[in-house]
């Protein structure tokens, strides 16, 4: 007899609750005549953001007038922005994303995510929709705000738009077990996304869910810069019970904007010793073609069904993870 495990790591109960969530999903937005697309996991760019890593793959095949790379999406973003830009209407879609990152309890490299965009809609009016459906599928209560810069006040008693705060930003996440992962060199927003990760996520939305919103405005590549505030923009995520759930825009929609903020990514990449993307060039004549006033967020499936059904692992909600696939 094989040693192999080749049985999945889900249990049925779990398997059987992702269908049931799906549905749920689809019918809220049913109800609400958002039209749901697919787009290609392929494409000619990926991302820029230096966070963010493609897994490529090399396409060779007969058809293919000469060999060349693919990037596998780390979201369905950029094409489902050439539907709005081509007149889809609000729009969805369920669907594997891949990203060349971590593996942990929280982290598979090939995950389910949902995507949605509403023309017409604000960052506050997608975050007003976004909780009607994690209360529906979730069963819990109405989330509570609270903007990025006063978490980071009542957590750790820093303004994280206070550039002088770097020091001391520092200095707790030394002393906080983390000195090996942190340097004078790094810079303010890589401390940031840190300190968010390990110190604020695991501590805020713990009895309900919690948007935090307002984010810096050099965290949101993607995202409009508030008039009111240029060191914020209309950026939020979702978190609950110690797992970021959402990511969402009030999206930009300024063609050059976004070819500069491409190109600024760029020049970061190189200097941290990062391999420079192309820039997906369809995305940007899409946007130069006339994007529509719109809000999208980007939603974790496998996350939102850990919830559901109380798992401490992903792997306990995946048939097959990247261990075993």
């Amino acid at each position: 007899m094989s040693s192999i495990e080749w049985r999945p790591t889900a249990g049925w109960q779990a398997i059987k609750e992702r269908a049931e969530m799906q549905q749920c999903i689809r019918a809220f937005f049913a109800k609400r005549d958002v039209l749901e697309v697919e787009t290609p996991i392929l494409a000619r760019a990926g991302v820029t953001d230096v966070h963010l890593h493609n897994a490529v793959t090399r396409l060779q095949g007969p058809g293919m007038p000469q060999p060349q790379n693919f990037y596998l999406q780390t979201s369905p973003e950029y094409a489902m922005k050439r539907l709005l830009a081509a007149g889809s209407g609000p729009i969805f879609q369920i669907c594997k994303v891949v990203r060349d990152d971590e593996i942990s309890r929280r982290h598979n490299p090939e995950f389910s995510m949902l995507e949605w965009y509403r023309p017409g809609f604000d960052d506050y009016a997608l975050m007003a929709e976004l909780n009607l459906l994690i209360q529906q599928v979730l069963g819990c209560e109405s989330a509570e705000c609270l903007t990025y810069q006063q978490a980071f006040i009542q957590t750790l008693n820093i303004d994280p738009l206070d550039i002088a705060a770097k020091p001391n930003l520092l200095s707790i996440l030394q002393k906080q077990g983390f000195a090996d992962a942190v340097s004078e060199s790094d810079s303010l927003d890589t401390l940031l996304q840190l300190a968010m990760s390990v110190l604020i996520e695991p501590v805020i939305g713990q009895q309900r869910p919690c948007f935090v919103s307002h984010f810096p405005a050099s965290q949101a590549a993607l995202a409009r810069i508030s008039k009111q505030d240029m060191r914020v923009s209309h950026r939020f995520e979702l978190f609950y019970k110690g797992l970021e759930l959402a990511n969402g825009f009030w999206e930009l929609a300024d063609a050059e904007q976004q070819r500069q903020r491409f190109r600024d990514d760029n020049r970061q990449r190189k200097a941290m010793g990062l391999p420079v993307q192309p820039i997906d060039e369809h995305l940007l004549a899409a946007l130069a073609s006339g994007l529509p006033d719109c809000s999208g967020v980007a939603v974790g499936l496998d996350r939102l069904l850990m919830l559901r059904v109380g798992a401490t692992d992903i792997a306990e909600v995946l048939t097959f993870p990247v261990g075993s696939a």
